[in-house]
């Protein structure tokens, strides 16, 4: 009896052992290409920003890992339009700055050494919503800001499908689309008016 559970516990700190050495630690960061997608966002371009953050790489088999993430990602769009006042135009400009903690949990799939494609759902936490703007006319402008917090969810669900490719010294580039699945707003009336993030994220990073 002992020497079975001498040997099970050889064995369990054995695969353990082996699983820690699998397992790959990483950071990355890179660029964000935000928008805002949905009702009444005709004009509303989109916004470049930015997303850093870690991750850690699980190997089921030799081809297919799971790679949950830890992102903070700052999202959102931009517009510009003008309107006429009483024969005076006056141009706008805003920007919707929303930043949240993303967790992305991504199933990755290697089609050819160091190549993957990846896809799964993320969950994303608001850390903090602004609306800046700018009003110019007549030989005058005015700009400021506004906290819109409670204007916008706190929570945000997505998907997203991307591909990466990893060098042999733990270097890594990885491209990945994703795409708002949750109303992001959070008002009175918000049920019947409907606006989603969608993000195209380009990184790079480094994992061991």
């Amino acid at each position: 009896m002992k020497k079975l559970v001498l040997f099970a516990a050889v064995a369990v700190f054995g695969l353990t052992t082996m699983t820690a050495q699998e397992v790959r630690l990483g950071a990355k960061a890179g660029i964000n290409f935000a928008s805002i997608g949905g009702d009444e966002t005709d004009g509303v371009d989109g916004r470049t920003s930015f997303h850093i953050g870690g991750l850690v790489e699980i190997p089921i088999s030799e081809k297919f890992s799971v790679q949950p993430e830890l992102l903070y990602s700052s999202q959102g769009a931009s517009s510009e339009y003008s309107e006429t006042f009483f024969g005076e135009t006056i141009s706008f400009e805003e920007t919707v700055k929303l930043d949240y903690i993303n967790i992305p949990i991504l199933a990755k799939f290697y089609v050819a050494e160091g190549f993957s494609l990846e896809a799964g759902p993320q969950v994303g936490f608001l850390v903090s919503a602004n609306s800046e703007f700018e009003a110019s006319g007549g030989g005058e402008s005015e700009s400021g800001d506004e906290d819109i917090s409670d204007n916008v969810s706190g929570l945000d669900l997505g998907v997203g499908a991307g591909a990466g490719y990893r060098l042999n010294n733990g270097v890594f580039f990885q491209a990945r689309y994703v795409l708002g699945l949750s109303n992001i707003n959070d008002f009175e009336g918000s049920d019947d008016f409907k606006n989603q993030n969608n993000v195209i994220q380009v990184s790079v990073g480094y994992s061991f």
